[in-house]
């Protein structure tokens, strides 16, 4: 993959690299494009290939499994190109990146991320408090044993700089960490596995269609009208 078609590749992912990078980490990759921008103007090559490696670089802060950084993570990349991108894509990248889209997406991830959530370690020892047994129930097996989801299957874990993962609170049953059916199957609907922040705002943001916040209707409303809600927003209807 060229350093052109990477670009391409940040500037149709922009919403989840601007919401999936800390501010810093952000302020980074916006500062090896303008070094990109000034060594391809330069039309030197070498120097080009040098701010592409220092773009990569920043770029793999980006989560695991998000397109940008498996990209830049892969072996697609082992070696440096010495062709020089377009100006206009470099500008285009640029440009998405410091638009006040992006500053509100930047606003939207610090709600999101305010809300009442489970840090990893927290989800881990409510967990284990669940997986205690009387004792004599060691050996007992729990109806469904060995056809449970993946532990994060159907889950939003958000990406907090300070705090690490975050789970929003609202997806598990009040006091533990099992997760709510209902919400499993809503945040495959919407994709979390993909684009947690856009699955996150959409339960934590105000719905019309339902009256209210997805995530305060939980239990009040029946799940199938939640599940339609989602499946309408997503055209699986």
């Amino acid at each position: 993959m060229t350093s052109e078609e990477l670009l391409r590749l940040l500037r149709s992912h922009w919403t989840t690299v601007v919401t999936g990078l800390d501010d810093d980490d952000l302020d980074r990759v916006s500062g090896a494009l303008r070094e990109l921008r000034e060594e391809t103007a330069a039309g030197d090559p070498v120097a080009v290939a040098r701010a592409v490696r220092r773009l990569k670089r920043t770029l793999a802060a980006l989560p695991p499994g998000h397109p940008v950084s498996e990209a830049v993570g892969g072996h697609r990349y082992a070696a440096a190109t010495r062709e020089l991108p377009g100006l206009g894509t470099i500008d285009a990248v640029i440009s998405v990146l410091g638009t006040d889209s992006a500053a509100l997406l930047r606003t939207a991830r610090r709600r999101l991320l305010a809300a009442p959530a489970l840090t990893e370690a927290e989800r881990a020892a409510l967990t284990g408090s669940a997986h205690a047994r009387p004792a004599g129930t060691e050996h007992a097996e729990p109806p469904g044993a060995g056809h449970a989801a993946p532990p994060d299957a159907g889950l939003i874990r958000l990406r907090d700089p300070d705090r690490g993962i975050r789970y929003p609170r609202f997806q598990f049953r009040p006091g533990t960490a099992e997760p709510l059916p209902v919400v499993r199957r809503i945040n495959t609907l919407l994709r979390a596995d993909r684009d947690p922040w856009g699955a996150a705002d959409w339960w934590l943001g105000g719905n019309r269609w339902l009256g209210g916040v997805p995530a305060d209707l939980l239990g009040v409303l029946p799940d199938e009208a939640l599940e339609r809600a989602a499946a309408e927003l997503v055209g699986a209807l």
